[in-house]
């Protein structure tokens, strides 16, 4: 019982901090996941990837949500979002499917370097000046593939990146936003597959999973998540969430060091 209430716990607070400050789950939840399913004595050697495909199942979930909110607002570009799409898919299925071949500690390695870019993009408020037009076909295929790449070995819905790089080619804040959000569905789709395939054929992992989600935490984390994000967002007018943004990328970091000395 006591695990079922820490997974409801987490699945409250990265809903929260999600709409509170427009972040991916991932950022939060592998390393709590990680704390928790070592201390629930899950197999080591594969904690890291049931952390991020648990993570990266759960905001199947929450994209919809978001997607919802921002198609409210007319503020996703479906041309967009369609032209990224294949190039996203197979980023992020094909870094799912690499991540079994990748050690513990490389896996490690590559969160806490994007965990470190994403905390620099929250504490700094960082975006890139417009100054390009969308490229062709074959440039939006190689930006998503690299986005569904990063974000599937993240375990995050691609924000962090996809945002960035549409302001960059003068698309409108709002609308880059919404079409990020559009996106998120397709990496969690992708990656969930991969990790999943890529688990069926590893030993020793628990009776509760399929791959590497682990179907409990899933559940409990959707519950909940679902339920605190329109908290969250409710909460961002009413806060000072340029404060809550520093407290968060330190806090980010801290986490992030956590996990690479847990599993190194």
């Amino acid at each position: 019982m006591e695990w079922w209430l820490a997974y409801l716990g987490i699945g409250a607070l990265v809903g929260f901090l999600a709409g509170l400050l427009g972040i991916g789950g991932g950022a939060v939840a592998v390393p709590l996941l990680v704390w928790a399913f070592g201390a629930q004595e899950l197999p080591a050697e594969h904690v890291i990837r049931m952390a991020l495909g648990t993570s990266l199942a759960s905001i199947l979930f929450t994209s919809l949500a978001s997607m919802r909110a921002h198609q409210k607002h007319d503020s996703v570009d479906w041309k967009i979002a369609r032209a990224m799409a294949p190039g996203i898919l197979a980023g992020s299925f094909g870094a799912a499917l690499a991540a079994g071949y990748i050690p513990v500690r490389g896996l490690a390695v590559i969160f806490t370097a994007l965990a470190f870019y994403a905390a620099a993009q929250i504490l700094f408020d960082l975006r890139p000046a417009a100054r390009r037009s969308l490229p062709g076909a074959a440039g939006i295929f190689a930006a998503g593939a690299g986005i569904g790449v990063a974000s599937s070995l993240f375990s995050a819905g691609g924000a962090f990146l996809t945002v960035p790089f549409l302001v960059w080619c003068n698309v409108p804040i709002r609308r880059a936003i919404g079409s990020a959000a559009a996106n998120g569905f397709p990496i969690a789709l992708a990656g969930t597959a991969g990790y999943v395939i890529q688990g069926l054929r590893a030993a020793g992992l628990p009776g509760t999973t399929l791959g590497y989600v682990y179907l409990p935490a899933l559940a409990l984390m959707v519950v909940t998540s679902m339920s605190t994000a329109p908290l969250g967002a409710h909460m961002a007018y009413r806060v000072p969430v340029k404060a809550l943004r520093v407290i968060f990328g330190v806090l980010l970091c801290a986490m992030a060091l956590r996990t690479l000395a847990t599993l190194w």
